[in-house]
């Protein structure tokens, strides 16, 4: 599913700040476009934790609904004087991106175990996959 909502940002100093009115929620970056890719960034994550809470995401607003939400949340930052873009996620392929990443685990293994690993090159985080996809009979490439 993709969608696009349209998305104020602000220069504040060095930093920009991005508001997306339709999720009511903030981010910002170090320059424009890392700004807008920490906005896709934000409403990816927003997206996929409604889906998973079955949450219905917002509708985007139009131009003038957009501005409106923008003047009405001063108490935060007027971000009506922005520039107003619009940011698009696929949110099946932020999905799909974020299920696959790397993530770090620590684990401890004796001394002699990782002496005779190293000497023959074994690779520390292929075996701990392979060994989670037996134990668990998981649909996974072991071994490639």
């Amino acid at each position: 599913m993709k969608g696009a909502y349209p998305t104020f940002i602000k220069q504040v100093g060095k930093d920009f700040l991005v508001y997306v009115p339709d999720w009511d929620n903030c981010t910002s970056g170090e320059s424009l476009e890392d700004a807008i890719s920490m906005g896709r960034d934000m409403i990816g994550v927003l997206g996929i934790t409604y889906e998973d809470e079955g949450k219905e995401f917002p509708k985007p607003s139009d131009y003038k609904m957009a501005l409106e939400k923008a003047k009405k949340d001063k108490e935060v930052m007027d971000f009506s004087d922005g520039i107003l873009t619009m940011i698009d996620v696929d949110f099946t392929e932020y999905r799909r991106q974020m299920d696959n990443r790397a993530v770090r685990k620590n684990c401890t293994v004796p001394y002699w175990m990782t002496v005779e690993a190293d000497k023959v090159g074994l690779n520390y985080s292929k075996v701990l996959q392979d060994a989670i996809a037996r134990l668990l009979n998981l649909n996974y490439n072991i071994g490639k």
